[in-house]
């Protein structure tokens, strides 16, 4: 029973050890690194001690959103004790949110490619310090949808830019450096499987496309700022559905290239709040929004249900 996941949980045998990895040889010649916006580092905290279990991070805009997403997985995973609040372990600094229940951590990112990157960097150092092994990492979030029904969950195949190519450009030390942003296909037909079997909602695998704005990089009418006509919204819109574009979002493209560069199995998973084709604004009631978000979080629940079922029976 997962009752007694927390105990049974440091005796699994994970079959081929995977590590995270960085690619800084400055690192090694530093007697502390700081993580700074988590308010953590390798001199002030153990961080194996307190992290060299975690098999799974799932990271998401909100802090709100984050620690909701613990409650949650720490319920489904019988792991949830009546005394705890989760308290947030980056609580010495407002920047980002981070919770742990078992195997599992939840870490907020902000909004938009710069946020996200920041906490990535440090996140992926905490886990290479922490010394953690076959971590599989899940973006969940919400999105706007192109041609699907509001609700529906799109498990990302590429994440494109706003051209529809599937590419990061990282622009160091004055020139432009073009990253993959290809995410694990076996890992997206994973959520898609446990998707049908939990069959409470839509889920699609499709491209997700990243920009660097919510209102004229997403072809929005509703901003301080535009410049263009309804069909030409409609034009572009289409376009990038013909080009296989299912949502839109801002944090996909940065992700994928730095998961994919660290060794981490990674995925995102975004709710669909509107169709982009048939307006901008959101105008679904509070209540129905609040059911579309908690979406990814229930099949990303039940994903790593699944996985840690399945790892302690062949243990």
């Amino acid at each position: 029973p997962l009752g007694k996941l927390m105990s049974l949980f440091n005796i699994c045998s994970f079959s081929s050890l995977s590590h995270v990895f960085v690619h800084n040889p400055h690192l090694d010649t530093m007697k502390d690194d700081i993580l700074y916006h988590f308010s953590l580092g390798t001199k002030t905290h153990d961080l194996p001690a307190m992290f060299g279990d975690v098999k799974f991070v799932c990271v998401g805009g909100s802090p709100w959103r984050m620690k909701s997403f613990i409650e949650y997985i720490a319920a489904e995973l019988a792991m949830e004790d009546p005394k705890s609040d989760y308290p947030n372990i980056c609580a010495g600094t407002d920047r980002y949110a981070m919770y742990k229940v078992g195997p599992v951590l939840s870490v907020s990112h902000g909004m938009g490619i710069p946020s996200i990157a920041i906490m990535l960097h440090e996140l992926i150092k905490l886990l290479h310090h922490a010394r953690c092994t076959d971590v599989t990492i899940i973006r969940i979030g919400t999105s706007g949808g192109i041609g699907l029904e509001p609700g529906t969950v799109v498990v990302t195949k590429q994440s494109v830019d706003a051209t529809f190519l599937p590419k990061f450009e990282q622009v160091i030390l004055g020139k432009t450096v073009v990253r993959n942003t290809d995410l694990d296909r076996s890992l997206a037909e994973e959520l898609l499987q446990c998707s049908k079997e939990l069959n409470q909602f839509e889920t699609v695998i499709g491209n997700t496309m990243c920009t660097l704005d919510f209102y004229e990089g997403q072809a929005r009418l509703d901003g301080a700022f535009c410049a263009y006509t309804e069909k030409d919204k409609q034009d572009y819109l289409n376009r990038a559905r013909e080009a296989g574009v299912c949502n839109i979002e801002m944090e996909s493209s940065v992700f994928a290239a730095m998961c994919k560069l660290s060794g981490l199995r990674a995925a995102v998973v975004c709710v669909t709040l509107l169709d982009r084709l048939k307006g901008d604004q959101l105008s679904s009631s509070h209540d129905v929004l609040h059911n579309y978000q908690q979406r990814p979080q229930i099949l990303v629940g039940s994903y790593i249900k699944k996985q840690l079922k399945a790892k302690l029976q062949r243990s």
